[in-house]
């Protein structure tokens, strides 16, 4: 097999051919390319119908309202506005905090480092040696002085699901806003959000077949009034949250993505459910290899290994037309020891032979069958000569 094979969709997924199809119609002088914040003519609102009746297709699919959804640029920003939006409601307060894990994407650690420099106080909660969150430590931390838990559901590096459900419920006892970074499992795990007990949600359509640049937050409407500051301000746009003229392509693309993410959903999981289980039955005995986070309880997308004594650039490099990684891609241009693996409790040496494999729907049987001759092959081949 001497095509490129990617599987590398934690990262970014393509984009799927119906995605864009239906964004040509957005674009050009034939097409709904007015702007939606356009009331007086046809143009204009034919662009704001778009995007209201994506609005309502995206809710409709995670169990929202649709006065709930938020369009931003990215899960990110999206990230970025919960928990800035939450902070900023706080700065003149002292003895404020909020709560996270110490395994969370990057744009949620240092997002909240910005908000420790205002003076609100973060508290990272240990996680076990698969990366699950203690549900009984959260508990305890929590105080009066909480403003925002912010937890992730999927873990980009290495799988492992949190129980979100029941930190919802925690959250929901303590009267405390509770945000997620479902980046990795909208468009791949069922949601409805009315009967969950979940303030705020930040996910982004590239991961599920989507166009980049186009995310979401959404924000629960409810008693329980979210006063959330705005980071952009100008057109007010997004009811005053997020001014800017709305990218109609971008969303029309998310909403064809996640449509058909959801109609394929629980068949697509199965398939590659088999798909992970066929690489690890395939690479499981060579010798020195291991399994970072839990192969139970993690997402059948992501799998985390490691083969003691090979570093994984060299690894990577080796199996050439296969697109693998080593961590999380917002960090793939700078070497670094993976938090995410040190938090597990793996050595440096360990962490640095470590590469994160990731599944999606192009992934193919044969695919898998190749690169686990390929790994066996290449492992054997490093250790003769490097070793």
């Amino acid at each position: 097999m001497k095509k490129l094979i990617y599987l590398d969709y934690a990262s970014t997924t393509p984009v799927d051919k119906q995605v864009l199809k239906d964004m040509k119609n957005y674009f050009t002088i034939k097409g709904i390319f007015g702007n939606p914040s356009s009331y007086l003519h046809s143009f204009g609102i034919n662009a704001k119908n778009a995007i209201e009746n994506a609005r309502v297709n995206i809710s409709d699919i995670i169990g929202s309202k649709k006065e709930e959804i938020i369009f931003t640029s990215s899960a990110t920003e999206s990230i970025n506005l919960a928990i800035k939006g939450i902070a900023f409601n706080y700065i003149n307060y002292k003895n404020k905090n909020i709560i996270t894990s110490l395994i969370e994407h990057k744009a949620v650690l240092e997002t909240c480092n910005f908000v420790k420099k205002l003076g609100i106080k973060i508290i990272y909660i240990k996680n076990s040696c698969i990366g699950k969150i203690n549900l009984n430590i959260l508990k305890k931390k929590i105080t009066n002085k909480t403003i925002l838990v912010s937890i992730m559901h999927i873990n980009n590096e290495i799988g492992t699901i949190n129980d979100i459900n029941q930190i919802g419920c925690i959250c929901k006892k303590k009267n405390i806003f509770f945000h997620v970074d479902a980046t990795q499992s909208v468009g791949k795990y069922l949601f409805n959000l009315k009967n969950m007990n979940i303030d705020l949600l930040s996910f982004s359509a590239h991961k599920f077949y989507g166009p980049k640049g186009v995310g979401v937050l959404y924000i629960k409407d409810n008693k329980k009034k979210i006063n959330l500051l705005p980071l952009i301000h100008g057109g007010e746009q997004e009811n005053g949250l997020r001014s800017g003229t709305l990218a109609v392509h971008q969303i029309i693309g998310m909403s064809t993505a996640l449509r058909i993410a959801n109609s394929i959903m629980e068949k697509e999981k199965k398939r590659i459910t088999l798909l992970k289980q066929k690489l690890w039955n395939g690479i499981k005995n060579i010798s020195g290899v291991y399994l970072n986070g839990s192969f139970k309880n993690s997402s059948p997308y992501i799998i985390n290994i490691g083969f003691k004594n090979i570093f994984n650039k060299i690894l990577i490099l080796e199996m050439k037309n296969i697109a693998i990684s080593t961590s999380s891609a917002c960090n793939s241009n700078k070497y670094y020891l993976s938090y995410v693996l040190k938090s597990l409790g793996l050595n440096p040496k360990l962490i640095q032979s470590s590469i994160r494999i990731s599944f999606g729907k192009f992934t193919t049987e044969k695919e898998i069958d190749y690169t686990v001759k390929k790994l066996n092959l290449i492992v054997k081949k490093i250790k003769k000569n490097y070793l």
